[in-house]
């Protein structure tokens, strides 16, 4: 763990810099040791205070945690709002997607704290309860979905829950491993979303709209830039859907060719059962006759 100390040369810190300067050490022990193994003697050791300027500035570990936790809520909950400004659903669920996995790359220990402690000094500030901020924002997309896809609006606070929770445990086990890279799982994850299981895409891929507009870099794209690429997607997106539908209806009608063939050869097997009924009937018939046959030249 690296550790924040400051050279007894430095100039005396202000009171807003010594409280950034404790914030910054207690989220990397957080971070690292969680609420219960963290010590205010620790947190006062590593910044070389002592204990009673970490009371006077948070009146406690709980102060110091309660906002840290709060800062790294905003922090997400910030660029998640901002990728569900997009006007599309699918390019909301990508730059969503994407932010959540940026977030975890670029601020590894906030999110480590998010999802390591649900302590009650946190207040409302848990994973659990931001998960839950941000399906409210979700329902709202996907209630405008439903009632545009002929759908049931009143089930999306459900799948809100359900979309926002997959995603949320993908980026809890991507913290530890990072492979494949954020860009790869937020496609994929897309992929089921959006998808499903039965129309999974072998090789998805981010949208170029949305590879566009994810910064890897802090400059925004104009007004323009974003209609123009909101209008190439929407153009890709219309493309997409007519492949779609040109193979739903192959698919279907590959369907009823197979049921016609497959009522073909039923009736078939039917009529033939009819013959080898008839002919059994008929062998059945001439046995009795010459059964009758035989009797009577033996009475004779």
């Amino acid at each position: 763990m690296e550790t924040v100390t400051e050279p007894r040369s430095r100039r005396r810190m202000s009171g807003s810099e010594r409280r950034e300067q404790l914030v910054r050490i207690s989220r990397t022990l957080f971070a690292e040791k969680g609420f219960d193994g963290t010590s205010i003697e620790e947190i006062a050791a590593t910044a070389q205070v002592s204990k009673p300027v970490v009371y006077e500035h948070f009146g406690g570990k709980e102060g110091v945690y309660a906002v840290v936790v709060d800062r790294e809520m905003q922090t997400l909950l910030g660029m998640i709002t901002e990728a569900l400004a997009a006007s599309h659903s699918l390019i909301k669920l990508e730059r969503a997607a994407l932010a959540l996995l940026q977030y975890i790359e670029e601020s590894s220990e906030g999110f480590r704290i998010l999802v390591r402690d649900s302590h009650a000094a946190s207040g409302t500030g848990t994973f659990a309860s931001l998960i839950s901020e941000i399906a409210s924002q979700v329902e709202d997309v996907l209630a405008d979905e439903f009632a545009a896809r002929g759908y049931e609006p009143k089930l999306a606070p459900m799948y809100a829950q359900m979309l926002v929770g997959m995603v949320a445990l993908t980026g809890q086990w991507w913290l530890d491993v990072r492979k494949p890279g954020r860009e790869e799982v937020a496609a994929h994850l897309v992929n089921l979303a959006w998808n499903g299981l039965t129309g999974l895409n072998p090789s998805p891929a981010i949208s170029l709209t949305t590879r566009k507009l994810t910064p890897p870099v802090k400059a925004r794209a104009s007004d323009k830039e974003l209609r123009e690429l909101e209008k190439a997607r929407e153009k890709e997106l219309k493309e997409a859907e007519k492949i779609r539908q040109r193979e739903l209806k192959e698919a279907e009608k590959a369907r009823v060719r197979e049921l016609k063939e497959r009522e073909r050869l039923l009736k078939e097997a039917e009529k033939a059962r009819e013959r080898e009924e008839k002919i059994r009937q008929r062998e059945a018939r001439l046995a009795e006759r010459a059964a009758r046959l035989g009797q009577v030249d033996h009475q004779e």
